[in-house]
């Protein structure tokens, strides 16, 4: 028990990570530019229902999807690793050219809250991560983490205009930058995990 908040804490942040806030809020930042306060408000309010929906599933349902698709769990910990990893590369050259709309368009569902919050590389992490749990206070534990990273991004989104005449352009690239160097550590964990695994099976 006396672990519980430490576990919470360390698995929030993987979470936390993994969901690239200052990518996201840069790219929400950029496709909402001339939108109104108000609209701003709706469209970082709808992102984030949408995240929590997909995030959800995908998490609590990663044990049926590997037993449909007849995978492993470590055979997915190492494609999902390289995907992630791809990911990782991505924010810390700054390519976000994956990610645009056309004006006009509601973004809020896509691209907003797929692929650029939860793409092709995060939600095979998120599988893998709920497939992981066993026990019972570990999947509500890692629910509640998760549910608090994904409210932490959308309060940044709701709070957009401030944070950015706080850091600035530069600011927000850097921190993107950081935050996929933090990606690329749990890419390799996940590979790292799943080879070892397979190898030792």
């Amino acid at each position: 028990m006396n672990r519980l908040p430490v576990y919470f804490i360390s698995v929030w942040l993987k979470f936390l990570i993994l969901l690239t806030p200052f990518f996201v809020l840069s790219m929400f930042l950029t496709l909402t530019r001339g939108e109104r306060e108000a609209q701003r408000r709706r469209t970082a309010l709808q992102v984030t229902g949408a995240v929590m929906v997909g995030a959800l599933v995908l998490y609590f349902f990663g044990n049926w999807i590997f037993t449909v698709l007849g995978i492993t769990i470590d055979a997915f910990r190492v494609g999902g690793g390289g995907l992630l990893f791809l990911s990782a590369v991505s924010l810390v050259r700054g390519d976000a050219s994956a990610a645009k709309a056309p004006p006009g368009d509601d973004i809020a569902v896509v691209p907003l809250a797929t692929p650029v919050t939860i793409g092709p590389a995060t939600a095979g992490a998120l599988l893998v991560m709920g497939a992981e749990r066993r026990q019972l206070i570990e999947h509500l534990v890692g629910c509640a983490a998760l549910l608090t990273s994904i409210l932490a991004v959308g309060v940044m989104l709701l709070a957009a205009a401030p944070i950015h005449r706080l850091l600035g352009d530069r600011g927000l690239s850097i921190l993107g930058k950081l935050t996929g160097l933090g990606l690329a550590a749990i890419a390799a964990q996940m590979i790292l995990t799943g080879l070892a695994n397979v190898l030792a099976g």
